[in-house]
Parts: structure tokens; C-alpha cells; sequence
């Protein structure tokens, strides 16, 4: 319904929540194709890290409440923000593919 009213914004929340893997991939490219060729301006929230890292231009790391960090994902997705906002220790590593960071969580943090 929200791509059917054709608006310069979209306000997501979860888009890909319930969807199989091939499915959220062809949503989030569906979204990148909106951004970068229709020019819509698109805001949401994905709770998995790598996905918002891998489509996300510009990333807000929230914790407690208020934001933790924010900017290009190669800035704000760091081994130190995973630590201090999700208490795991992970290590970073750039995605083959596309350059992007990946997390690979190694433990909770207590």
C-alpha cells in the first residue's frame, strides 16, 4: 500500500519482518531502486545490523533511548558501537560483495 500512493517518503518499520531471506533481499533491493533511481527518500528501522549496513546509506545506532552514533555505515558500525549498544564483542569485517560491513558476533558481553 505504501509503494501504491507513489510519495517522495517512506516510513518503514520493519519491512522485512516475517520474509524469507530471497524476500527480504528483493525488498531491500526494490528500496534501493526507489532511492537511487526514483530518488525517494526512505527511512527505516532494521534490527538486522548487516542488512542495515549493506542498504543503508546513513545509519542511527540508538541506545537507552538516544542516539548512540550516526553516519555512513563504514563509521557507524563498529566493533566498539556493537560492544557498548548490544553488549556483544563481534569482529567487523568487510563484505566481499560490496565493500559493507559485517558483524560477526563472538559472545555476550556481562
Amino acid at each position: 500500500m505504501a509503494l501504491a500512493q507513489g510519495t517522495d517518503l517512506l516510513l518503514l518499520d520493519e519491512p522485512t519482518t516475517y520474509l524469507d531471506l530471497a524476500h527480504k533481499i528483493e525488498v531491500l533491493e526494490l528500496l534501493r531502486s526507489l532511492n537511487q533511481q526514483h530518488k525517494r527518500t526512505i527511512l527505516m528501522v532494521l534490527h538486522d545490523l548487516n542488512q542495515a549496513a549493506r542498504y543503508g546509506d546513513y545509519l542511527i545506532s540508538i541506545s537507552e533511548g538516544t542516539i548512540y552514533k550516526e553516519g555512513p555505515p563504514e563509521e557507524v558500525f563498529t566493533e566498539k558501537m556493537i560492544e557498548d549498544v548490544f553488549r556483544l564483542s563481534s569482529t567487523i569485517i568487510k563484505n566481499p560483495v560490496d565493500q559493507s560491513p559485517i558483524c560477526i558476533p563472538t559472545g555476550v558481553i556481562r
